[in-house]
């Protein structure tokens, strides 16, 4: 059983942490939250895991040929949750229609992510960056959903786009480009201008920002294990919205 159901959930445990955090700090400083909050909540996360195995599918499709068995196994785990992405999704856009082009919005994201998916070039910096954008768009729509206005959400919403655009980068040069000092120079030299940027936000983000851009320049070339790393940005993420929600809950 447990095996069945880790193949099911998507692996990428960064991207969790990447759809969560951005949906709580809109959802829990807003005015308003409410059932619907929790319903689209669900739908986001079984949406992603829906998209995540359609897309292994394609991806198996063309590079597994001789194996119609490795892409088939990800049949079931893309249209059981997308079936549950539309019966949650559904009763909340009907009553709040600005999340149909919302969702719209999206698409080409999503489209780019398909297209690295299907050519099997996941881990290109631009697949990432891609996949940033609309995880962290989400802070938007949960605090719209909650009568946050936007002059208040669009901070909170930047605050999370420098941090996990951020990850990208660094994660590179944890794993894969841990032995490339190019990409060490452009992760240091992108959280020096995050924190900058970030100050800006507010001078408490200061105190997380500085501590990316410390682990960023500190950290790469220690020979970390991906799951003590993966463990760190979960800790960082827990940080940042930690940090968002006292500050800009009350605007």
């Amino acid at each position: 059983m447990p095996r069945r159901r880790s193949a099911w959930l998507p692996d990428q445990h960064g991207a969790w942490a990447m759809l969560t955090v951005p949906f709580l700090a809109g959802t829990l400083p807003a005015p308003r939250p409410g059932w619907a909050h929790a319903a689209l909540f669900a739908a986001w996360l079984l949406g992603y895991a829906a998209v995540f195995h359609g897309q292994q599918w394609l991806r198996l499709r063309r590079v597994a040929r001789r194996r119609p068995d490795a892409a088939a196994r990800h049949v079931r785990p893309a249209l059981v949750p997308g079936a549950a992405c539309a019966v949650l999704g559904v009763p909340v856009a009907a009553a709040h229609p600005w999340l149909l082009p919302a969702a719209a919005a999206a698409a080409p994201f999503v489209a780019v992510n398909t297209w690295y998916a299907w050519r099997g070039r996941e881990r290109a910096v631009a697949n990432g960056l891609a996949a940033v954008v609309p995880a962290c768009a989400m802070l938007l729509v949960a605090a719209r959903l909650g009568g946050m206005p936007a002059a208040a959400a669009w901070r909170p919403a930047l605050a999370c786009l420098l941090y996990f655009a951020g990850t990208v980068p660094y994660v590179k040069t944890m794993i894969r480009e841990r032995n490339s000092r190019a990409y060490r120079r452009v992760s240091v030299a992108y959280h020096a201008a995050a924190l900058a940027v970030a100050s800006c936000l507010s001078p408490w983000l200061a105190i997380p920002f500085a501590a990316y851009l410390a682990r960023a320049a500190v950290l790469p070339g220690r020979s970390l294990r991906p799951p003590v790393v993966g463990a760190l940005e979960i800790a960082c993420s827990a940080a940042l919205l930690a940090t968002l929600v006292p500050v800009f809950g009350g605007r």
